[in-house]
């Protein structure tokens, strides 16, 4: 409980009826009492109002609470819907800048890497309505075993950042395991060339000039590539759950494997498909230069913001090009995957077959998982909505390309 008081000469503040919080859900704003001429800080955002939180506002008497008139739209809202999980807490300018600063502390997980039973020595945080939330304290004395309830918790699984080499023994330690035995073996196998190829790419967006982690990025390729040749179903176990934050190591990875899928179903041969999976993993290296609050932003860019993140283009070519083992058809992955064949692309508005094979697959993959993933200021659509949507603009992606797309995709 916050003692921080302002007087109304600092700062306007709007009342309104303790009675119409509701039980069960999450604050999207801070709640101010008043004590006199001065406000003070009751519950800060993201507090959970639970039967508790009410009895404590009854023991005290306080039937009219206050927010800051810069956060009456978001109690606005709340009061016309009421707050739930669809409802984003990032309506507060203030709350998604410290989302957006929290975000990058924290390194996304797939729950399905956690078994039951096993022990880990990395922390895990739960992130519900962009509030972060730890499940399970762990270092490297001390293990902690997987809980049920962990497997249970609602929301997204993240570790801290300073955790990711603890997460990538523990990945490790399951390919030496017996799980690599059973039925689910090949299922477990794609995952841990997910996990892994994300870990790779985090990396190499923290240090994108360097060989060594462009390297390891081809080889991952090659062993997702060798996964789906000999299983084309393994595409399904290789994409990320839908849904989930965006994070561009994931978005990376993701637009890898769905290029990659889309080469093997038009017959591209092993080498073609290698070329563009490489391409498409490293379409986003660009971003590792842009300010983060620009790629992070929530709602539409400004114009100058868009000129910015358009700059990820060439800056993503800029730094693959000081590596030479890279080939002219993973590089156009890399600088096509906005173009459209509609000529109203960038960064170079080439139209139609202007565009290589490889530059207008990426970009189907890029747009697909990009529709496909929560942002903070919306929800993420279904694959079907998103096929729909793509499918639409019919002058912006090669039909034939589409189709083939579309029927892969069938089973999700």
């Amino acid at each position: 409980m916050a003692t921080k008081f302002r007087t109304i000469d600092e700062q306007g503040y709007f009342p309104f009826a303790a009675s119409k919080l509701v039980i069960g859900t999450t604050i999207p704003f801070d709640i101010h009492q008043k004590q006199g001429g001065m406000f003070e800080l009751l519950f800060e955002f993201g507090t959970e109002y639970t039967a508790m939180t009410r009895d404590f506002l009854v023991q005290k008497s306080l039937k009219e609470l206050y927010v800051s008139d810069e956060d009456k739209p978001v109690l606005e809202s709340y009061l016309s819907k009421g707050f739930s999980e669809s409802t984003s807490i990032l309506e507060s300018s203030r709350a998604f800048k410290d989302y957006t600063f929290q975000k990058d502390k924290y390194y996304q997980i797939d729950r399905q890497m956690l078994i039951q039973g096993a022990e880990v020595h990395f922390s895990i945080y739960v992130m519900k309505n962009y509030v972060y939330s730890q499940l399970l304290h762990a270092t490297p004395e001390h293990a902690v075993t997987i809980s049920e309830k962990i497997l249970d918790a609602r929301g997204e699984l993240l570790i801290p950042q300073a955790d990711v080499p603890l997460y990538n023994e523990y990945l490790s330690s399951l390919l030496r395991s017996d799980k690599m035995k059973g039925k689910d073996a090949g299922k477990l196998k794609a995952l841990l060339i997910r996990e892994n190829s994300k870990i790779i790419i985090k990396d190499l967006f923290d240090n994108p000039r360097s060989g060594e982690k462009i390297k390891q990025t081809q080889a991952m390729v090659g062993e997702m590539i060798d996964s789906i040749m000999e299983n084309k179903d393994t595409i399904y176990d290789l994409l990320s759950i839908r849904g989930y934050d965006y994070y561009t190591y994931t978005h990376s990875v993701n637009v890898c494997v769905l290029s990659v899928g889309l080469g093997v179903a038009v017959n591209l041969n092993q080498m073609q498909v290698e070329m563009l999976g490489i391409g498409a993993m490293l379409h986003d290296i660009g971003k590792s230069v842009i300010p983060q609050e620009i790629v992070n932003k929530q709602g539409k860019l400004d114009d100058t913001e868009y000129r910015i993140i358009k700059t990820h283009v060439a800056e993503g070519e800029k730094i693959l090009k000081e590596n030479h083992r890279l080939s002219p058809d993973s590089l156009s992955a890399v600088t096509q995957h906005h173009e459209k064949i509609s000529g109203k692309g960038y960064p170079l508005r080439l139209a139609a077959k202007d565009i290589t094979l490889c530059g207008r697959i990426t970009a189907i993959a890029d747009c697909y998982d990009a529709l496909t993933t929560t942002r903070p200021y919306r929800q993420s659509l279904s694959p079907f909505k998103a096929l729909g949507i793509i499918a639409k603009e019919t002058g912006n992606y090669d039909p034939d390309l589409l189709r083939v797309f579309v029927k892969m995709l069938g089973k999700i």
